[in-house]
């Protein structure tokens, strides 16, 4: 349910007892103390942000809490997804045990989707379970990964596959910090706009293809249509299916492509999450076209809009002579979605039509990636 009050909008994730507010809107940073303090167990608060984010917006949020009196301190980490793994989480771990926080002490996850994912694991764990407020700077974030309760790290054997599920109890998406992004960083964000309008909406999807570059060049009323509109989508996904045991694995269209593809890079700056689920988006799509299971124009009009607005759509300038079907066929194997050894895809029937399958040849999935990489010699 949308509720509109000035400048800032809000929606509910329903999970009962687990539920909590989505806010959006601009001076939310400002705000962020008067809108914690009463869900807070203790007056106190433990930031965790990146060394990118922290000069920009920690000053604020720290205003923003003793005006609330809020006691607080903070941990900065190292920027990037580089950080998002065993050692960054035992980094992250140990500073929170040496600053003696107590099950009553709030983790506050400043930054990204690697911040909100390495802060919401931390605090899943520490203690047996610590409460926790995102605090969402990036479109990818504000979109996505702050809103769920997924958190984790990564491994060698592949991207989240240690973590577990942990809400959160209030995200506040301030749209101004977008104002601080590359655009390399918002269109990676914009590929999971994307996303969200090819699981469920096609007039989403319609609308992305008028305003998103107005989006993307800054306009604050698109960026927040923008999110607004998939964190509906998202919170109604995430209210029926917590956990994922069904539904709520259309959250992850284009994922399954485009993990393995992090998994073969490396997980650092050469290839950004965003970057890898838009690759990943055109690769579902163009799968379900050669499975007869949509119409081969869809596929090309995701792809077109996708190249359209500087998104990656193919394996050009990223893969490499060693690169082969088998080795990213092999990283789709550790997928999370996996069941009895076999992969599981979200595949679509048209824009807006995702759905699950687990009924997929890998012949198929072989020989559309050995025509992507075969691709490249091509040209």
């Amino acid at each position: 349910m949308n509720r509109n009050g000035g400048s800032v909008s809000s929606l509910r994730v329903d999970l009962g007892e687990r539920g909590y507010d989505i806010l959006v809107g601009e001076g939310l940073l400002e705000a962020a103390g008067r809108r914690m303090r009463p869900l807070l167990a203790q007056d106190r608060v433990i930031i965790v942000s990146d060394e990118n984010v922290a000069p920009l917006y920690l000053g604020t949020l720290e205003k923003s809490l003793d005006g609330a009196g809020v006691e607080h301190a903070s941990v900065i980490l190292a920027p990037g997804e580089g950080t998002k793994d065993f050692d960054g989480l035992r980094e992250l771990t140990d500073a929170l045990l040496d600053a003696r926080v107590e099950r009553g002490t709030t983790l506050v996850a400043l930054g990204g989707g690697v911040i909100g994912d390495i802060a919401g694991f931390a605090a899943a764990i520490t203690l047996r379970g610590l409460d926790y407020v995102q605090v969402p700077t990036t479109l990818l974030a504000q979109v996505d990964s702050s809103v769920g309760g997924k958190t984790g790290i990564n491994t060698a054997q592949g991207k989240n596959l240690i973590g577990a599920f942990h809400q959160p109890r209030l995200v506040l998406s301030d749209i101004a910090t977008l104002d601080s992004l590359s655009r390399r960083e918002l269109l990676a964000g914009y590929a999971e706009v994307v996303k969200h309008a090819l699981i469920s909406d096609a007039e989403f999807f319609d609308w992305l293809e008028d305003e998103g570059e107005g989006l993307i060049a800054g306009d604050r009323e698109r960026r927040r249509h923008a999110v607004l509109t998939c964190m509906s989508i998202k919170a109604s996904i995430v209210a029926e299916d917590e956990r994922e045991a069904g539904r709520r694995a259309l959250l992850n269209l284009g994922h399954t492509f485009g993990h393995a593809l992090e998994a073969e890079t490396g997980f650092g700056d050469r290839l950004l999450h965003g970057e890898a689920v838009a690759i990943g988006l055109g690769l579902a799509f163009e799968l379900s076209a050669r499975l007869g299971l949509c119409d081969p124009d869809d596929a090309g009009r995701v792809r077109r809009h996708l190249a359209a607005v500087g998104l990656p759509t193919g394996l050009g300038g990223l893969a490499d002579p060693s690169w082969s079907a088998e080795s990213l066929f092999a990283h789709m194997g550790h997928d999370k979605k996996a069941r009895d050894g076999g992969l599981t895809f979200v595949l679509a029937r048209g824009i807006g039509q995702a759905f699950i399958t687990r009924d997929v040849d890998t012949g198929d999935v072989g020989a559309l990636l050995e025509d992507a990489l075969a691709a490249l010699t091509d040209t």
